[in-house]
């Protein structure tokens, strides 16, 4: 009698301790993980700046050093610390090798794309560029520069840049205002502030929104932008996403319109650095409206839409890396509106970049710390 009573006694406490495990620490792939769940796994330490990173349909991966190196990697192993062929940046500022992308038709065509701080042109200094190079294995051929932004400018700040495509094959591409904010944002004569359209070949699409205007720069897609430093597809609509840092708050996340003016320096939800104001004005009619964005400052840089995943309930949700508080943040958008904020991976250091992988996991490019891999950790 005594031996049933234990054993339904242990058979009552194995019961309400399965009840009460949480949902979310099952390995039922239909339940949403937690940004809690998620940890980072040390992929390669010795990469030192890795802006921007492509993954090849052979496994390999492409990283961006903005020192001005293509680095080549197999499974976190460095197979190449300098590739040849790609395009010859300049260190300046914020300005060097920045993004790297694969043309949507790689498989056939083996272009990729790349952004970078460009002396080529007349004037000291330099100025952000778009180019493009074929690959053939183990190096890069072919390289052609499509776009070059002007002037050249000795100024430190803004270059931008990230890269992204649509589903026509445009290639969009930003430039940051180059710290020259009371010209270059608002002017669409000018280069700086603005996400650039262009056909996979770089010439001006007959319906980019400025096309035949006297003096316009024709590429101009989006203009009023002050550092963009993310761009990305989003896989459920097409459209492109875009964020930029503000001054001292106002870093913005942007749904971007052809034609449209983001406000950049005319309105703002950020001020200057020590406090002092910019504008009184947060909106005004003709000019978008920022997704979300922080106060104070987050400092983004890189994001990615999570896609063909292994992060149960994540596809669809937008990942943004933050420079100044070195965490991840996850933003959950439902009808182009973010209906959850959440950041996760505190700690991991100055997020440069964050990408998909093939194999679905998130990669995540970090100043001085390297290459890490997002994983569920139950």
């Amino acid at each position: 009698m005594m031996i049933k009573n234990i054993l339904t006694l242990l058979l009552i406490t194995l019961a309400f301790s399965c009840a009460a495990e949480p949902a979310n620490k099952s390995n039922d792939p239909t339940e949403p993980v937690l940004a809690s769940q998620m940890t980072v796994k040390l992929v390669n330490g010795e990469l030192k700046n890795p802006w921007g990173m492509v993954f090849l349909l052979d496994g390999k991966m492409l990283v961006t050093e903005k020192e001005g190196r293509i680095v080549l990697l197999d499974n976190g192993t460095i197979l190449n610390n300098d590739v040849a062929g790609g395009p010859e940046s300049k260190v300046q500022g914020q300005g060097g090798l920045l993004d790297i992308e694969l043309h949507p038709n790689f498989k056939s065509n083996r272009w990729i794309y790349f952004t970078y701080a460009s002396g080529e042109g007349e004037g000291n200094g330099a100025m952000t560029a778009l180019s493009r190079a074929q690959w053939n294995g183990t190096a890069f051929e072919n390289h052609e520069v499509l776009y070059k932004g002007s002037p050249n400018t000795t100024a430190s700040p803004h270059f931008g840049s990230r890269i992204a495509f649509d589903s026509e094959n445009h290639v969009y591409f930003s430039i940051g205002d180059r710290g020259n904010r009371d010209e270059n944002p608002q002017d669409i004569t000018r280069d700086g502030g603005k996400i650039y359209r262009l056909h996979d070949d770089g010439r001006i699409p007959a319906d980019n929104p400025f096309v035949g205007q006297d003096g316009a720069k024709e590429a101009v897609y989006s203009y009023g932008h002050r550092n963009p430093q993310g761009l990305a597809t989003n896989p459920n609509t097409g459209d492109i996403w875009e964020h930029e840092h503000g001054p001292q708050g106002g870093d913005e996340v942007n749904l971007i319109k052809a034609g449209a003016n983001y406000g950049w320096p005319v309105v703002t939800y950020g001020v200057n650095y020590g406090g002092k104001p910019i504008t009184d004005e947060t909106s005004r009619p003709g000019m978008e409206q920022p997704v979300t964005y922080w106060v104070p400052s987050i400092a983004p840089c890189g994001m990615a839409f999570v896609q063909n995943s292994q992060y149960a309930g994540w596809d669809g949700d937008l990942i943004v890396g933050s420079l100044k508080f070195s965490y991840l943040v996850r933003l959950v958008i439902e009808d182009n509106k973010v209906v959850k904020e959440e950041k996760f991976a505190e700690g991991i250091g100055r997020v440069r970049n964050v990408e998909m992988g093939n194999d679905g996991y998130l990669y995540i490019g970090v100043e001085g710390g390297g290459l890490y891999r997002l994983v569920v950790e139950l």
